[in-house]
């Protein structure tokens, strides 16, 4: 065998154990329905969902119209409209509501339609709420050092007006930072919810087409991905294998050379 089948080989085996193992580890996973969702208990996660409904064109203003008359009468709990889009052949409702209005708002939006894709994300918000409130609560302590040291009677006039300015500043910043507190509050409390409309009769004629080149897009960036991955678990294995593979073919040839110096 010679040293380029021998290297070839070794590099081919490699190869196909990490293909094994990277296709072990692949999973698929079906989509859950849509429903709402609250943090558990020490978790401060913030839920929003996407919902993809195919309607007749006919259909999807009315369907637009209830779903947000819905939101507003808080027919499914506390629920604030956030922004309405409506086109030709399709329109988009994003709604935040309580976490046990999103199943019912969805079944109500998709009604008489066909649902295309659904999705739910959550982003951890533990990190920003804990740093929010560290500083509201430094301050909150520098507004208290403020005021002690504007109650003293000796203070000077200047020195009360540098404090009045200081103090308006962290009055301010007090307010802003209890604002983004209560936004945080907000996105904890209740979930968002997308609904995307779509016209059934333009979907047909080129929804066909569009999944095509999207699933193609998909599955050629999952391959990348893919390959991407299997050569950062594959490298350090073919960087040890080449100089044992270069090691075994020395070895080789001295012993076959050996052999034929002694038939000599």
């Amino acid at each position: 065998m010679s040293c380029r089948h021998t290297v070839w080989m070794t590099l081919v085996l490699l190869g196909v154990s990490q293909v094994l193992v990277g296709c072990s580890k692949k999973q698929e996973v079906s989509p859950a329905p849509i429903s709402g969702e609250r943090s558990k208990a020490g978790a401060m996660l913030a839920y929003e969902h996407v919902l993809r409904i195919r309607l007749p064109g006919a259909e999807i203003a009315g369907r637009v119209t209830a779903a947000r008359q819905a939101c507003e009468t808080g027919r499914f709990g506390a629920c604030d409209v956030l922004r309405i889009e409506q086109a030709e052949h399709d329109a988009e409702l994003a709604v935040r509501i309580v976490p046990e209005g999103v199943e019912p708002m969805a079944k109500l939006a998709a009604q008489g339609g066909t649902v295309g894709f659904r999705q739910t994300t959550a982003e951890d918000l533990a990190d920003v709420v804990n740093d929010n409130q560290r500083q509201r609560e430094l301050l909150e302590k520098h507004a208290q050092h403020l005021a002690e040291l504007a109650a003293r009677k000796d203070i000077a006039v200047a020195d009360l007006i540098a404090l009045s300015r200081e103090q308006a500043s962290v009055e301010s910043q007090l307010q802003s930072v209890q604002a983004v507190a209560a936004n945080q509050q907000r996105r904890l409390d209740t979930n968002r919810l997308e609904l995307h409309f779509g016209d059934t009769s333009a979907y047909s004629r080129s929804g066909r087409i569009g999944d095509g080149f999207s699933g193609l897009l998909d599955e050629t960036t999952e391959g990348v991905t893919d390959a991407l991955r299997l050569l950062g678990y594959g490298l350090p294995f073919l960087i040890l294998a080449f100089p044992l593979a270069l090691l075994w073919l020395w070895l080789w040839r001295r012993f076959t050379r050996r052999g034929r110096m002694q038939e000599r």
